[in-house]
């Protein structure tokens, strides 16, 4: 997440907002050991003292705890126990979900994995992942932007005219990959600047943020999708009566 410096809201805050997300949603995990002040002053190009703020704003909110020579160690546990359901129709819903719209791909690249994307999709820090930004559309208005990551050995699958065409999890399924099963998480985030020049809103206005890190029979990692919702347009059903049947939808 970059900060903008145009906007009211402090540096030192919207550095402790970034990572706030990153500790709620399990990037950064209980007993994680956060970047120091020195490093975060070169992710975000500010001062260390800019920096620290942000990191005592972490503890004192009961995030973190920070002590000398050991760093500032992730404290928080999510209290909350995953809903399970039934994996095949959760695919079966999603790509219905991204039939139903209209896609705008943004850009496609390569890259090499930090130490936080290659743990999540268990790979040696500086793997190389495809990245693919996508705008999805509904009645001809901005309804999210997902941005997704697959292993290089699947990047030949994500090009333009496919990810225009079909879902990405419809294209790792017609591709022969085997999909064993899927971690989402949801929850509510504030639009930044960027976020919402690109889906047409005001900043800070409510978002719905989805992660979704899904993996093979073999349980390992085939994609990681982050996805930022407008939430005056998104919705998430769960049934959970006999099946858990899961419906997915916009409006």
């Amino acid at each position: 997440m970059a900060i903008d410096r145009h906007n009211a809201v402090p540096l030192y805050h919207q550095i402790y907002l970034a990572l706030r997300d990153e500790i709620l949603s399990g990037q950064q995990p209980f007993g994680a050991i956060l970047p120091t002040e020195h490093e975060l002053g070169e992710r975000f190009a500010v001062s260390r003292i800019t920096a620290r703020r942000a990191l005592d704003e972490l503890a004192l909110e009961g995030f973190v705890e920070r002590r000398r020579r050991t760093g500032t160690r992730v404290c928080f546990q999510a209290s909350a126990k995953p809903i399970e359901a039934n994996i095949d129709q959760a695919v079966e819903s999603l790509i219905a979900f991204g039939r139903n719209t209209r896609v705008e791909v943004v850009e496609i690249t390569s890259e090499t994995a930090d130490i936080a994307l290659a743990g999540r999709m268990r790979l040696p820090a500086g793997a190389a992942l495809v990245r693919a930004v996508r705008i999805r559309w509904l009645d001809d208005r901005p309804l999210g932007e997902i941005v997704s990551y697959i292993p290089e050995t699947l990047g030949r699958l994500a090009t333009r005219d496919n990810l225009t065409a079909q879902p990405m999890l419809s294209l790792l399924r017609d591709a022969g990959v085997a999909i064993g099963a899927a971690r989402q998480t949801i929850e509510a985030v504030l639009a930044t600047p960027l976020l919402a020049q690109a889906l047409a809103i005001e900043a800070r206005a409510p978002l719905l943020r989805v992660e979704r890190l899904v993996t093979d029979t073999s349980d390992q990692p085939v994609l990681l999708t982050v996805a930022h919702y407008r939430a005056d347009r998104y919705r998430i059903s769960l049934d959970l009566h006999e099946t858990n049947r899961i419906e997915i939808g916009a409006g």
